[in-house]
């Protein structure tokens, strides 16, 4: 048998925004993601945490270096090929639970399937079940707005969770929390790692960066591992 690819492969990756003077907002900046991983990267504003985000979510190219995911060079697609793979691989999650407002937590969970162009046929059994997985069902009828912000971001993750993805990426997730409510959402973390999901958690928040078994620091735009 072969081993698996890592999730996250990038080699010397560097991105150059081409402004006057040109910006180097990457550089040369080596991540080995392995499946079950639970990494942090941390870092103060402006230090190219959002920009790696981007590059790792195939929101964005990178202007040198390799980045392959699930043993697929990203570079070498177009982009549908580069939206479909984000679509079907990469869960979402940010500060923001960009929920709509007039959809209960179980029909914004199961659009999620909507827009990966899967089959209706048990949709809606999936999405109890994601609920489920994060704890949240007993709130599947809610609308966002009876919810409690730590609520809210956990039917962001059950909508995530739709369709298995290989990588959770999150971006500050609990930017938006209290304490209480920041503490849940790092536990269900916890929970999903020991359930063998890779996790990467961008945040400037060094309590939450802390909580992940490796942690990487970036600091004008080189990455450095922590432990």
């Amino acid at each position: 048998m072969h081993p698996e690819p890592p999730v996250v492969e990038l080699r010397g990756v560097g991105r150059t925004y081409g402004t006057d003077p040109p910006v180097e907002a990457l550089r040369g900046v080596d991540l080995v993601v392995e499946g079950g991983d639970a990494i942090s990267i941390a870092g103060p504003s402006g230090s190219g945490k959002s920009t790696l985000l981007n590059v790792v979510g195939c929101l964005d190219r990178q202007t040198s270096g390799s980045y392959l995911m699930d043993g697929i060079e990203v570079a070498s697609l177009n982009e549908d090929e580069r939206a479909a793979l984000r679509g079907r691989r990469i869960g979402f999650i940010f500060q923001t639970f960009n929920l709509l407002a007039h959809r209960t937590a179980l029909e914004n969970v199961a659009l999620s399937e909507v827009y990966l162009g899967l089959p209706r046929e048990g949709r809606r059994e999936r999405a109890l079940g994601a609920l489920e997985r994060v704890d949240i069902a007993n709130r599947s009828e809610f609308l966002p707005a009876k919810m409690s912000g730590g609520q809210q971001q956990r039917v962001a993750i059950a909508r995530a969770l739709m369709g298995e993805p290989s990588l959770l990426l999150c971006d500050e997730p609990t930017g938006n929390l209290d304490s209480g409510n920041t503490e849940a959402v790092l536990a269900l973390f916890d929970d999903l790692v020991a359930d063998g999901m890779t996790i990467l958690v961008i945040t400037h928040d060094d309590e939450v960066a802390e909580r992940m078994p490796r942690q990487t620091r970036i600091v004008d735009g080189r990455l450095t591992e922590q432990r």
